[in-house]
């Protein structure tokens, strides 16, 4: 099962911007760590038992292939405070997590914090304008 924490792993588009993400995020006197780049189909799939198979909270809608991760075109982080990380996204946490987020869109990052359905306060993904069925077809960006 692999489910990296390397921006190695990621295209070298994405993890460019990922880059520039997190030194955007120091300036700004935010710590970020980056939790999961690449993940393979067993790993996902592992993510997707969440709340349905396995014991825990639903945390993806994507099983293995279904996912942007697949594709080395998307990354998740934490935001970290004191040493610690924020999960919270309410009241002042919810703030930094907001701000997060125009940071990443200000380097070409689509947030899905700001997705209708399912947000998903720390992921970031950078896909060109290609679709999931793109990637799925070999596309690439």
């Amino acid at each position: 099962m692999i489910n990296s924490h390397d921006l190695k792993d990621l295209h070298p588009t994405v993890a460019a911007k990922a880059n520039v993400f997190k030194e955007r995020c120091r300036a700004a006197g935010i710590d970020i760590i980056f939790t999961s780049t690449y993940r393979d189909h067993e790993s996902q799939n592992a993510l997707y038992a969440q709340g349905r198979t396995i014991k825990g909270k639903i945390v993806t809608k994507a099983k293995g292939g279904q996912s942007f991760h697949h594709y080395k075109v998307a990354f998740d982080i934490v935001v970290m405070r004191n040493g610690k990380p924020v999960w919270n996204t309410t009241g002042e946490d919810g703030k930094l997590w907001k701000k997060v987020g125009e940071i990443g869109e200000s380097c070409g990052l689509e947030w899905a914090g700001r997705w209708k359905t399912f947000k998903e306060m720390a992921h970031f993904q950078y896909t060109n304008g290609l679709t999931l069925a793109d990637f799925q077809a070999g596309k690439t960006i």
